[in-house]
Order: C-alpha cells, then sequence, then structure tokens
C-alpha cells in the first residue's frame, strides 16, 4: 500500500512538472522563437544596419506591409500605407499606427518577418519600433516608424535577383512582464 501510494505521488509530481514545463514554454514561446529567427535568420527574419548604401542603378522592389495582432492585445495595428516602391540602397521611411482599444496602459512587443523568405538577407532595417517594447495609454495612438533599405547585393545574387515585390510583416504580442513577482 505504502509502495502504491509512492508511486501514485511520483507520477503525479512528473504530470505536474511536465504540465508546468509546457505552460512555461508556451509562455516564452514568443520571445524564444524571435530569438531563434534572429540568430539563424530562419522565416525571413531581416537584417539590422546602421545605415543604407545608397540607391543602386534604379532598380525598385515594391514592398508591401502587412499588421497582425494577437487575440488577447486589445490594439488596432495597421500599415499608414499599403505598399511603397523602394529603389535598391536607398533608405525608406514607413509607418505604422497602432491604437489602444481599452480603458487600460498596455505593452506590446512585435516579432516581423519578410516574404518571400529568401529576400530576408537583403532586408535591413536601420531604426525599426520593434527593436523595443511600447506601452500605449488608454485610447492612444501612435505612428510607429521603421527605416529599412534593400542590400544592393540582392541584385548580385541568383536566387533573389529577380524578386520584384517584398512583403513586411509584423504582428503584435502583448509583453510579458519583466517582474512578475
Amino acid at each position: 500500500m505504502v509502495e502504491a501510494r509512492r508511486r501514485n505521488l511520483a507520477a503525479a509530481a512528473l504530470l505536474f512538472g511536465t504540465a508546468a514545463g509546457m505552460a512555461g514554454l508556451a509562455y516564452a514561446s514568443v520571445p524564444l522563437y524571435r530569438l531563434f529567427c534572429q540568430v539563424t535568420g530562419f522565416g525571413g527574419t531581416t537584417q539590422v544596419a546602421t545605415q543604407a548604401p545608397g540607391a543602386v542603378a534604379g532598380r525598385t522592389i515594391t514592398v508591401r506591409f502587412d499588421a497582425n495582432v494577437a487575440r488577447d492585445l486589445p490594439w488596432r495595428f495597421e500599415p499608414a500605407a499599403a505598399a511603397v516602391e523602394a529603389r535598391v540602397g536607398e533608405s525608406v521611411l514607413a509607418f505604422y499606427r497602432a491604437r489602444n482599444v481599452s480603458d487600460a496602459p498596455v505593452t506590446g512587443t512585435a516579432t516581423f518577418n519578410v516574404t518571400p523568405h529568401k529576400a530576408g538577407p537583403f532586408f535591413a532595417k536601420v531604426e525599426c519600433f520593434c527593436f523595443a517594447e511600447q506601452t500605449l495609454a488608454p485610447g492612444e495612438t501612435v505612428d510607429l516608424p521603421v527605416s529599412f533599405f534593400i542590400d544592393p547585393e540582392i541584385l548580385e545574387r541568383p536566387e533573389a535577383k529577380d524578386l520584384g515585390e517584398i512583403t513586411l510583416s509584423y504582428t503584435f504580442f502583448r509583453a510579458i512582464p519583466a517582474n512578475r513577482g
């Protein structure tokens, strides 16, 4: 009887530990996925640069903008413009607009990617709202800037030189509080 009770307690502890571990991984999945993509370049993760090299040869690529919001984040989020024509090598400044539709301050964090994925290594951000969490007061609306360029190396790479269109996509999630204790 004592042995059976000990096995039941061990099984219960194992199940509880597994459930707690799964909940922890689910809660941390957004920042872990972002880190994975930034390190590996997986999923169209863009590059970060300090400045654009300057326009090259007049070639343009259409950059379309996409905006998404996680269900638990009470925000409206959209691009200010649907698309721009970007000259290869030239710095482009675009804006997204976010609005907190709740009656409480809310902090969000954005993940991003570009499609097609083969464009990721050539799409470089100089400045981006996605580099930091964004806190919006109740009812507040903000314009969020992103400055980027398309690396001229795209013209030299056989797998990418035929690209005529790139989509830059952001998804905002509720930020995980830094101090939960």
